[in-house]
């Protein structure tokens, strides 16, 4: 298997997408099969990631190295910040004879994406995608019942005052776990305050800036449910910065289940997603997947869901008041 640009030492590969891949090359004791380069016929997957520096992004490749070499296929990796740096990167996964693309969010939406990849007969996977479509195969969680479940915890502590930060209004998740959060809120005859909802990035500076919005406010919320953990691992470094213990004044919670997740203190209560697994998965399938279409048949659309488990650790508990 193959690891492209970043073993290579090629460009367009940032210092953080190096570590990362450098630190789970290590962990897995990896290395590239050379004999499998010399072959035209390899299996070939690529992926093509927007965020170097999420906190998933680790999880995402350990999975996908692991499996790739239980699969016996190559694992090519190009960056995709914008959709347009993301098509540059298809077309080149494309002149490396990619068989299949894995497209996390949110590059899974993108039609423009879709259209190359299958106009091209490479077979597209849609990753953690919010909107599965018929025509390509996805790797699927239930993110509206992830936020529903985690906004119902919240209640049952006796929450009553429970501030939202929101994903990035381009991926598909982001709108689920709004939906999740807003449905629990109402099933429980909640008042959704307009101030309590703060915009945010999936990204740790926009947590800062919702922190600022949600904690500097006359009245503050009791709980704060980000939209995922490098959100709320910001929001937790501010309300410790205003002298606010957590899980006192102030519980916080997250989506993701990252490594940043337990890493932060206290501990956070998240939701689990499967990332690693998920992308075990993802490159399995596309590995069966071009290998059936390489037999002349047309491989068939799956869409493939895994499950979301709510982690309970000390970032939560009952409010003081």
């Amino acid at each position: 298997m193959t690891v492209s640009r970043v073993m290579t030492g090629k460009r367009h590969v940032s210092e953080a997408m190096r570590e990362r891949v450098n630190l789970a090359i290590a962990e897995l004791n990896y290395s590239p099969n050379l004999n499998a380069r010399s072959f035209s016929s390899a299996v070939r997957v690529g992926a093509i990631y927007s965020n170097p520096s999420s906190s998933n992004l680790g999880a995402f490749l350990m999975g996908a190295f692991r499996q790739s070499g239980e699969s016996g296929c190559q694992f090519l990796i190009e960056p995709g910040r914008t959709e347009a740096e993301a098509v540059e990167g298809l077309h080149r996964l494309i002149e490396s004879r990619i068989g299949g693309v894995i497209l996390p969010p949110p590059l899974c939406d993108s039609e423009v994406l879709l259209d190359l990849a299958l106009s091209s007969e490479v077979i597209p996977l849609a990753f953690a995608t919010a909107i599965p479509r018929e025509r390509v195969s996805a790797i699927i969680v239930d993110d509206y019942k992830g936020a529903y479940d985690m906004t119902r915890y919240l209640i049952g502590l006796g929450h009553r005052k429970i501030g939202f930060v929101q994903g990035d209004p381009k991926h598909s998740p982001s709108q689920r776990r709004e939906q999740g959060f807003r449905a629990a809120m109402v099933g429980a005859s909640l008042m959704i305050k307009d101030d309590w909802i703060a915009p945010g990035l999936f990204t740790y500076r926009s947590g800062l800036d919702a922190a600022r919005q949600l904690l500097g406010g006359a009245e503050r919320p009791t709980a704060i449910f980000a939209s995922n953990d490098d959100m709320a691992a910001a929001i937790t470094a501010i309300a410790h910065g205003m002298g606010l213990v957590i899980p006192d004044d102030l519980s916080v919670v997250g989506f993701d289940d990252a490594q940043v997740a337990s890493t932060i203190w206290p501990e956070l209560t998240t939701i689990r997603q499967p990332i690693s697994d998920m992308a075990s998965r993802a490159v399995a399938l596309l590995s069966e997947q071009i290998r059936e279409a390489r037999t002349g048949n047309k491989p068939e659309v799956r869409h493939v869901r895994e499950m979301l488990t709510l982690v309970k650790r000390a970032s939560a508990s009952s409010p003081a008041d």
